[in-house]
Order: structure tokens, then sequence, then C-alpha cells
């Protein structure tokens, strides 16, 4: 974990990109292990708070997040004011009670979509799981058991759509590759693409963990 804390302090030292906040997303395919990282990245970050996007999306919109994205989390932390968000109950089928996030130096937005479009402005770094999708779908599906197995017949058409559209992984500063123990962090397409930051440049000599 000492090489995830290396990174984590690239991270740290970027520009503010939300306000005060630093704003880190780490995207991928359903199933290829965002949450764990996210959690594992926001301990060696000092507890850094992470929003999950599964908290956003509804069933009815599994993309449409955006516009509570927007409203109640990025624009109050770029006015260095705590976000408020009512998180979706996916048993309930409805939305619960609001949940508070306040900035902090560094926030990690988790979820399929995090590096799209509209949120990339927002973006200190983006950090792409790099799992191929049917092996991500795999365990996703795998994970969640037979009773959700029209869920995912119908989550794997909308996430095809939303990458073909709008796909995150060229902007990625950073692909994040799950090992049997730890990650290896590679340079994203973003950064070998001649970006201006690059979350990386400080562990480019850094063995794969």
């Amino acid at each position: 974990m000492d090489d995830l804390a290396r990174h984590a302090d690239d991270l740290a030292a970027l520009p503010p990109s939300c306000g005060p906040v630093r704003l880190v997303a780490v995207d991928g395919h359903a199933g290829s292990g965002k949450s764990t990282f996210a959690a594992r990245l926001a301990a060696v970050l000092d507890g850094a708070p992470v929003l999950h996007l599964d908290d956003l999306a509804t069933h009815e919109e599994l993309f449409g997040w955006t516009g509570r994205l927007r409203e109640q989390v990025i624009l109050p932390l770029s006015r260095g004011e705590s976000a408020r968000y009512a998180p979706y109950d996916w048993t309930e089928r409805r939305f619960g009670p609001a949940r508070t996030l306040d900035p902090a130096p560094v926030v990690l937005v988790e979820g399929v979509g995090a590096g799209r479009r509209w949120v990339r402005p927002w973006l200190a770094a983006l950090c792409w799981m790099e799992l191929d999708r049917e092996t991500s779908w795999e365990r996703g599906r795998r994970r969640d058991g037979a009773g959700l197995t029209g869920f995912w017949d119908g989550w794997t058409v909308a996430e095809d759509r939303h990458f073909t559209e709008d796909p995150s992984r060229p902007y990625a500063d950073a692909l994040v590759r799950q090992l049997p123990e730890g990650y290896a962090w590679l340079e994203g397409p973003r950064a070998t693409a001649g970006a201006n930051r690059s979350v990386t440049h400080g562990s480019r000599n850094a063995p794969p963990y």
C-alpha cells in the first residue's frame, strides 16, 4: 500500500478543481472493482469522502443523474459549501434521507460514468479501472446473483450505449489494474497524449502493485 500512498500524495498535490476540492473520479465498467479501489484510495487519503453514483442513479435513470450531481454536489462544493444529496434506495425504489458531504482536500466520485463529458471540467483527475467489459460484467453478475439477472440484462445495454456516446477511458489520467495483491497504476491515454498535468508523473518508476 506504500505505492498507493505515493499516488495518493500526487492526487493531493494537484490544484483544486471544484472550489477548494480536488474532485477525483473512479470510472470503469460495472463489476470492475471501482468501489473497492475507491475505498482503499480514500483510506490512504486520510479518509477522503467517497460519493457513490449508485446513490444518485435510479431504476428509471441509470445514467440520468447528471442534474442531481450538479445541483446537489458539484455546485455546493464549488462554492466551498457542504453538499446534500438524497441517496436512492434500490430496494424501496425511492430516495431516502439526505446525507451531507463536506468539502475536503480530495473528494472521490466513483461509479460508471464518473468521468463523463459534463463532469470532466470539474475533475482534478480521472482514474479508469482497466478491466474489459465482459470480465467486469461477469464478475458483477456473479456478485449480485441470479435474482438480478433481469436488471443486469438491461444494465449492460444501457452501459454499452453510454460509453459509445460518452466514453471516459480516452480521457483517463491513470489506468488502474487490480492485481492479486494491490494495484498496478499506469499512465492513462490523457497523460500519454501530452496533457498539461499527470497524476502519475511522480511515480513513473514505481513497480506495479
